[in-house]
């Protein structure tokens, strides 16, 4: 199981996001560009001490990152607010990449194509949507209960 984030442009959001990959033991994908530097102090704060503990792939572009999906094999799961199946009935895979998109903006209607599937997290009616690092660890945590893939040890 991967998380990638397409273009993200809340740097607080990143970093609770790469923190939950952390805690999980999840590879995390960054499709460039991003709308902050790294070295913003709230994606910094953010992420914590936990940055140095999750593996993080950068991709310069939507093709790299394509052009890597190609190679890994991954199904492309995109998390979009124009979703057509509720997030509880999608059968995951262990190689599953979940795909959230900017928090502006969402991905553009050719990255929606590319995916293999488009997920939707039910709201109710008159609000938008989650926050992004919510999603993701809603979507995170139904992935892995049906994948049964274990969860590091706690380590004291």
């Amino acid at each position: 199981m991967r998380i990638a984030l397409f273009q993200p442009d809340i740097p607080q959001n990143t970093g609770t996001i790469l923190r939950l990959c952390a805690c999980l033991d999840l590879q995390a994908h960054i499709i460039e560009p991003a709308g902050f530097p790294v070295s913003d102090r709230h994606f910094r704060r953010a992420g914590m001490d936990y940055l140095d503990q999750v593996t993080i792939v950068r991709h310069d572009s939507w093709p790299k990152f394509q052009e890597w999906r190609a190679g890994d094999g991954g199904r492309l799961v995109l998390f979009t607010t124009r979703g057509a199946l509720p997030y509880l009935d999608h059968c995951y895979a262990a190689t599953d990449i979940l795909l959230f998109g900017r928090e502006s903006a969402g991905v553009p209607d050719a990255v929606a194509a590319a995916a293999d599937a488009r997920l939707v997290i039910p709201v109710r009616s008159g609000l938008r949507s989650l926050n992004v690092a919510v999603a993701a660890a809603m979507a995170v945590g139904e992935a892995l209960r049906q994948t049964r893939s274990a969860i590091p040890e706690r380590v004291s």
